[in-house]
Formats: C-alpha cells, structure tokens, sequence
C-alpha cells in the first residue's frame, strides 16, 4: 500500500514537496533487514501541488504497477514535481527526500535505484548526473539531456527504454545519452519498442526483467 507523505524544510518547517511511500508487505522496522530503495519520477502531464493533486502520480509506471495490486521487492518513493517546475529544477530536493528516506527507513545504501518516465526520464539523467555516488544503477524511459555530462554517470549502470516512433521526446535523445556514456567508459545499454510511440513505460514497468535488473546491481558504500 503506498502512503502520502510531505517533505518538509528543516530550516523553515514549509512544505518542499509531496510524494507517495511504499513499504513491502515483509518489511519490519524492528528488523535488521535493510530493503532496496528505487525513487520513480513521474512525467510532465502528472505535476500539481496539493495532496489530493498526488493521485496523477498513480497514473504511469511504478506507482500504477502498485496500485494495481503487485508487490515489489523494494522501498518505492514516487514525489510529485510541482505544478509551475520541472526535475531538473528540483535535484537538490530530490537529493534531500531520498536522504531522509534513508535515514528513517530500513534502506540498504548500496541499492538505491532511480527510474523516471518522459519529464521523469530526463529527471533520471540529470539527477544521476548531478549525484552519481547515491545511485547503483539508472534507468531513464523516454527522456534524454546533456550528452557532453553524462560521463559523471559512468560509475553506475544505466539501462534506458524508448518508443521507435516517439514525436514527443524523439529517440535519439536516449541514443545520444547511451552513446556518450558508452564511449567515457560507463555500462550503458538501450532499449528500443520498434512499436511504441511515446508510452514506452507501460511495456517497461510491466517488464519484471526491469527489477530483476536493478536488484542485481549495488554500489561499494566505503
């Protein structure tokens, strides 16, 4: 079951931003067990402000395969961006929301996962770019960004998803990011739906290869 919550600043106690929590059915915080953590960026048509506004976020990828009744192996975190903002204005807050999920949670640091779709894919490339020693491993659907930066992403893997017949964030944004990251040296790899227009999120949050992929990822923590 996913849980509103809001994100607060600790300096003027005022709302940063709302976001949905899932914890997993097995989870005991009395446990040692430390959990997976995967943060999920929603797309640009999903944006508000209000908790009820919180309920577009369920619309697309992870929060939608949740609320449709399938458990997940890890500690999902689904923010929702403001109405008037876009992710890559909001990293720093990112960074602050999965820090303090981090400290309050059962969250294994080594496996902290991002994903995003369309606005939220180009959120996974800048917020990995921007933080690259928080995440094990990346995957951004239908987005895109700044080619010449991704090289500070080649510590973690990246797994990217597109539609072949995208008109809204044309493929070739993904295939410029997975072809700078391959050449600086970094584990890149596409996938492209020969089929799929801009909803490429549904055939990939369905995938349950997706996880099995993430989980088979962790980053050293010393």
């Amino acid at each position: 079951m996913q849980t509103p919550h809001t994100l607060t600043s600790k300096i003027s106690n005022s709302p940063l931003l709302n976001y949905w929590l899932y914890l997993p059915p097995e989870y005991d915080a009395q446990s040692d067990n430390r959990w997976p953590l995967i943060l999920f960026l929603h797309g640009f048509g999903e944006r508000g402000d209000s908790l009820a506004d919180l309920e577009r976020v369920k619309l697309h990828g992870i929060p939608h395969v949740l609320e449709s009744g399938k458990d997940l192996p890890f500690i999902a975190v689904s923010p929702q961006c403001s109405q008037h903002s876009w992710w890559t204005l909001q990293l720093g807050t990112l960074k602050l929301l999965v820090d303090s999920i981090i400290a309050q949670y059962s969250v294994n640091p080594a496996q902290v996962y991002l994903t995003g779709l369309s606005m939220g894919g180009y959120g996974s490339w800048s917020l990995g770019i921007a933080y690259p020693e928080l995440f094990a491993a990346v995957a951004p659907v239908c987005g895109g960004g700044v080619a010449s930066e991704v090289a500070a992403l080649k510590t973690a893997p990246v797994w990217a998803f597109h539609g072949a017949k995208d008109d809204v964030v044309l493929p070739h944004r993904s295939q410029d990011m997975v072809n700078a990251l391959q050449k600086a040296g970094g584990d890149a790899r596409l996938t492209i739906y020969p089929d799929a227009n801009h909803n490429s999120w549904t055939a990939t949050y369905d995938n349950p290869e997706l996880y099995d992929w993430f989980l088979a990822h962790q980053k050293s923590t010393t």
